[in-house]
């Protein structure tokens, strides 16, 4: 289960590194324009933002990578925590879809490390 548990988190950390690189570098781009369905106005007077948001995404990444590789679970474990907050918040004020692509694979991940 442990092996399940850690293939869980870093899926979580490679989908929060994906959207840093989203909305730090290719937030203005066609692929972050399709991603979140922005206009090319909208994502210029936004761009400041969204590269503040990704950043954030960026450090819960490195969270989650951090308590994995040494071997503090109990860090996992608040770092998705984090994330499972984050997509909650995202799904109330933003858009429901936020919750099932940030927020199941985190309680999948919170689940398998608790269960292991």
């Amino acid at each position: 289960m442990d092996v399940i548990a850690a293939v869980l988190v870093v899926v979580v950390a490679a989908l929060h590194a994906y959207f840093l690189v989203l909305e730090m570098f290719l937030w203005t781009r066609p692929l972050g324009l399709k991603t979140f369905r922005n206009t090319p106005e909208k994502a210029e007077t936004t761009r400041v933002l969204a590269a503040n948001q990704g950043l954030y995404n960026g450090f819960l990444a490195a969270g989650l990578l951090w308590g994995l590789f040494t071997a503090q679970w109990n860090v996992v474990v608040f770092f998705l925590l984090c994330v499972i907050v984050a997509a909650l918040y995202g799904a109330w004020s933003v858009n429901k879809r936020i919750f099932f692509v940030q927020g199941v694979p985190a309680i999948a991940a919170l689940a398998a490390v608790w269960l292991r």
